[in-house]
């Protein structure tokens, strides 16, 4: 055993409990989401009493008024919301998902984040509305961030440790009882080497019992096999089997974990790149009004 229990005294308990069971009724009802997130972020940052001044017509300094008016997920933007592709979402499906990941981003800056008991159920509860599919027992710590969320799978027992980046602008796959240490990044989308503003999404998988270590990166399209290991600060840009050990920039496996080579597949026939199996083609709207951010003429030669 690595862990042990840990209880709150009843009271503390209680007020948890009582917490996230009323934010999560609200969720799940016919309120309008972004007053949902609004109404919690104002009472999580005790900002009650101001926000009902400015409600009701009070003059506020414009500083007040722009913190005021930031509870509100439908006064802010997110880096994805620049993404071509949103364009061509579900009406309504970013919007959704946008103000869920406002409040998951906004409660992490609170210090309430830092009670480990009630961020982590906290934290469970937004996954089960944000998330396409999250199972039971899991525990996401402070500082993790999505591109969009909906399009992330989770499953049973799985741990997401502090400050990770799990990108789903293509898809992402995530097995039971993974393990994803602190700072690790796992990617879903690339870029064209010549051309980067030509984006290609990918579904990334990680298997069930994987550990993916310290720092590390999983390159967009990669599959970790069941119970394989990501070594610290690696980057996986090809498949690692099944309970290999993989290492290395790039990584590449450089062993079994001892007991599993009789099922594991052999050293001399992994490293093998299967990431365009996984690419995920997409269509833009003919109407969309695209730009390049970088305004640049970077045309080859001899293309």
């Amino acid at each position: 055993m690595t862990k042990r229990h840990v209880s709150l005294p009843p009271g503390g308990e209680e007020g948890i409990h009582a917490f996230i069971a009323e934010v999560d009724e609200r969720l799940s009802g016919a309120e309008d989401t972004c007053d949902v997130v609004e109404d919690v972020l104002v009472d999580l940052m005790g900002d009650r009493e101001a926000h009902e001044r400015w409600q009701s017509g009070e003059s506020v300094s414009p500083a007040e008024r722009v913190r005021l008016q930031g509870y509100d997920p439908c006064n802010v933007t997110l880096e994805s919301e620049y993404y071509a592709e949103v364009a061509a979402m579900d009406e309504g499906e970013f919007e959704r998902t946008k103000y869920l990941q406002w409040l998951w981003r906004q409660f992490d800056a609170t210090p309430l984040a830092d009670n480990v008991e009630f961020a982590l159920r906290f934290r469970r509860m937004l996954a089960d509305h944000l998330f396409d599919e999250v199972g039971e027992s899991c525990r996401f710590f402070r500082g993790i961030t999505f591109t969009y969320g909906h399009n992330i799978s989770v499953g049973d027992n799985c741990v997401v440790h502090d400050d990770v980046h799990l990108d789903d602008r293509g898809q992402l796959t995530i097995g039971d009882r993974v393990s994803v240490s602190d700072d690790a990044h796992v990617y879903s989308h690339d870029h064209d080497v010549v051309d980067q503003t030509e984006v290609k999404n990918y579904h990334t998988m990680i298997e069930d019992d994987v550990r993916v270590t310290y720092d590390s990166m999983v390159r967009a399209g990669v599959r970790l096999g069941e119970n394989s290991v990501l070594a610290a600060k690696s980057i996986a840009s090809r498949d690692v089997p099944a309970h290999h050990v993989a290492a290395g920039t790039p990584a590449k496996s450089v062993a079994v974990k001892d007991g599993w080579e009789s099922v594991a597949e052999p050293l001399e026939d992994a490293n093998v790149d299967r990431r365009e199996e996984r690419r995920i083609e997409y269509d833009l709207p003919g109407s969309l009004d695209a730009f390049d951010e970088f305004g640049r003429d970077r045309t080859p030669p001899d293309g």
